[in-house]
Order: structure tokens, then C-alpha cells, then sequence
């Protein structure tokens, strides 16, 4: 992680203990730490527990390095990969929401004596200080209410094509967005650094004459703050409302990061309340083991997964099989007729039919069009309503 945020890690330090209340390490690991910084010239210091802003202080003032935690870490990446309105937004709430759970110690601190990372705050009384994050909460909690509204539209118009939709959802730097690629022939940055994907794209992808819409959302990791999957929901709830999810595994990994892996995926699809949506397990980049291996691991996690279907997403592997497993689950096309008058507005409403829906036959006999098409049963009934207001007729074959 240190290394996807842009630092160069000279040295590792690990203690087994209760966190101390001072340093969260003990006072003598303390003096290592120190050394080490010294040593090795260290700029920072992160640490892979949550930091009190007053253990950070200490930390700072006895190595002479600003000390972070993993959640500010985080947020540096995704700092980093946010290219989105939206994702810049909801990571400023994600920093200010932190800033007003310790702006008080963080103000008491600053004022004392200046330490790395706690510069450029002694000016500010405390409840001033406090009151200026609030109101940046809450201003940036209006824009993105406005944005996700937004959304919900865009979400709207997407139901009323009438296409089934799928998420791609999974551990970060999986290899959602190779298959994302793969699968829509679309270039969208794909990186070897975590969460290179930190907002939403949605595109149409067919499958033996069957459309679809294919979403990649933002990858999940393990112990991911509450503040963040709150500021990241209105990207997350992407995967709610989808006919289906397609959870991308890493199969080249060691078996033990894949099983935690995937009880954190597993974990947070159940969090964000979509786990009564179907699901297809995809083992992705098989080109980097043996075949020994991954039949191996396949017996491994026959208990963790239901049919999982192997792929390499860069060498386009396999995918044959995945999409006849979409189609499998996504099943629920039905056809349909209609006869409908050749009168004003009609052929718009036939051009639009045959982008929304699969035209299977159209004929033109004397004032009137036959369509025979496939779509799934909420927008059959759509298009019969549509039809009917042309005076004609549609009904199920």
C-alpha cells in the first residue's frame, strides 16, 4: 500500500503487544524506531494500526518524521487515483469527516510546541477550528447529494433501456478493469497499484445477439474504514441495484491472501446489502500459474465458491465460458410481437426499439410494421404500453 501511495520503503518494524496509550508501540520500540528513521533517512512513518492524534504527536516528536496510520494512507491513494468529480468530493468528506473526529486533540497538540504533521494549526482557537471543518462537511455533503442525484437519473434512464445490468466487483487490483476491457473491447486504466478504478463506468456489452450493461465499480480491501465505505456508498450502491455480479478473484495469489480475500469481498457485498443478487466467483490471471496449481487451488475453495469459472482477462482466456454463464443466469428474455400503425411518430419509436431491445424480424404489411423482438419482461410490458398508445398490439409468443 505504501508503495501504490508513492513511497520507497527503506526499513519494517512489527511489535506484538497491547497498543500502547503514548506511542501505540512501547517506549523501548520507540527508541528503535527512532534509530531506524535515522538510519535510513526515513521521510515518514506508517503505521498499520489507527493512530490517536496524540500518538502521533508523540511519535513525531521522538522520531522527527510526521507519523500517519493506515486510513490516512489510504486516503493519499486514493487521492492519487481519484480522476472523478465525484471521488475527488468524497474523499475531501472522508479527510474532513477524520479531521473533526480528532480536531480538538489535534488543535490541543498544536498549540503546545510545532511537530511534523501537526504544523500551521497553533493559530486557530479550538472551537473556531472545529466549527470550519463542520461547515466543509456539510457543503461538500450538499454537492454530493446534487451529484448523486445525478446519478439516480442516469441510473433511471439505464432501467428504461430495458437491458439487464452487471457489476464487477471484487478485491482491489483483482482485474475488474482488464475484464472490464475484455469484455467491452473499451480502454479504461488499468494499473498494478491499488484502486485504480475509484468511480463508475458503465457500458453496453453484447452476447450472442443479448445486451447488457457492464459496470466496473470501485475495488473493496480489507478493513476499510466505515468513513470511507459511507463517502464511497453512492459509487458502491452501483452494485445493488445490478442483475447480477460478477466477483473477480486474484488466482495467482498464495491461497491463504485468496481465501481472506474473498471472506472480505464476500463481507462487504453482504454490508452494502447486495447479497441477494446473483453472483458468478470468476478465478482471474490463470496465466500466471500452472494448471497443477490452479486445480489445487479449485479444491481448496470448492467450499467458498459456487461454479467458479477460471479466465485470464488479459490474454482474453476462457471468456467464451463466462458469457454463456451470463446468459445462463440472465435468462429471463422473453418474446414478444407487436403490430403496430405507420402513423407520426412511429419510425423514431422503431429506431428506438431496435437500440433497446433484440429485433428478431421486421416486416412492413400495407399501413402497419410486424416486430417479432426479445427483451426481459418489465420491458416487454413497457413497449406494449408504448405500443397501445399507437393503437396497436403486443403480447408475449
Amino acid at each position: 500500500m505504501a508503495e501504490s501511495a508513492g513511497y520507497i520503503v527503506v526499513g519494517k518494524m512489527e511489535q506484538v503487544r497491547e497498543p500502547d496509550p503514548r506511542y501505540q508501540i512501547g517506549a523501548g520500540k520507540v527508541k528503535e524506531l527512532a534509530e531506524l528513521v535515522k538510519e535510513t533517512g526515513a521521510q515518514k512513518v506508517i503505521f498499520d494500526n489507527p493512530l490517536k492524534s496524540v500518538q502521533a504527536y508523540n511519535l513525531a516528536k521522538a522520531t522527527g518524521v510526521e507519523a500517519i496510520d493506515r486510513f490516512q494512507l489510504i486516503l493519499e491513494i486514493f487521492s492519487r487515483r481519484a480522476t472523478t468529480t465525484e471521488a475527488q468530493m468524497q474523499i475531501q468528506l472522508a479527510r474532513m469527516q477524520y479531521e473533526l473526529a480528532h480536531a480538538k486533540e489535534r488543535v490541543r497538540l498544536a498549540r503546545k510546541e510545532e511537530q511534523p504533521g501537526f504544523m500551521g494549526l497553533g493559530a486557530y482557537e479550538v472551537d473556531v477550528y472545529y466549527e470550519a471543518v463542520k461547515r466543509q462537511v456539510h457543503t461538500i455533503r450538499k454537492k454530493l447529494k446534487k451529484i448523486g442525484g445525478k446519478r439516480v437519473l442516469h441510473r433511471e434512464r439505464r432501467a428504461e433501456l430495458g437491458f439487464p445490468s452487471i457489476s464487477l466487483a471484487g478485491y482491489t487490483n483483482a482485474g475488474k478493469s482488464s475484464l472490464f476491457n475484455a469484455l467491452t473491447e473499451e480502454e479504461v486504466p488499468v494499473d498494478k497499484s491499488l484502486f485504480t478504478t475509484l468511480s463508475t463506468t458503465t457500458r453496453l456489452v453484447e452476447f450472442s445477439k443479448k445486451k447488457f450493461l457492464l459496470t466496473d465499480t470501485v475495488g473493496f480491501i480489507d478493513r476499510l474504514p466505515l468513513t470511507l465505505i459511507e463517502a464511497f456508498h453512492s459509487t458502491l450502491e452501483e452494485t445493488i441495484y445490478s442483475d447480477l455480479i460478477l466477483l473477480v478473484v486474484d488466482i495467482s495469489e498464495p491461497i491463504e491472501v485468496i481465501e481472506k480475500k474473498l471472506t472480505v469481498c464476500l463481507e462487504t457485498i453482504q454490508r452494502i446489502e447486495a447479497s441477494g443478487i446473483p453472483l458468478i466467483t470468476i478465478l482471474n490471471k490463470i496465466d500466471l500459474i500452472t494448471e497443477a496449481e490452479m486445480l489445487q487451488k479449485l479444491e481448496i475453495l470448492k467450499e467458498k465458491v459456487h461454479k467458479p469459472i477460471c479466465i485470464s482477462a488479459l490474454r482474453k482466456t476462457n471468456l467464451d465460458s463466462l458469457k454463456q454463464e451470463i446468459i445462463k443466469i440472465l435468462k429471463n428474455y422473453i418474446r414478444a410481437s407487436l403490430v403496430i400503425p405507420l402513423k407520426n411518430q412511429v419510425m423514431p419509436f422503431i429506431s428506438w426499439l431496435f437500440k433497446s431491445a433484440d429485433v428478431k424480424t421486421i416486416k412492413y404489411e400495407g399501413n402497419s410494421a410486424h416486430i417479432i423482438f426479445e427483451a426481459v419482461p418489465s420491458f416487454v410490458e413497457k413497449i406494449r404500453n408504448r405500443v397501445e398508445e399507437f393503437d396497436g398490439k403486443c403480447q408475449k409468443i
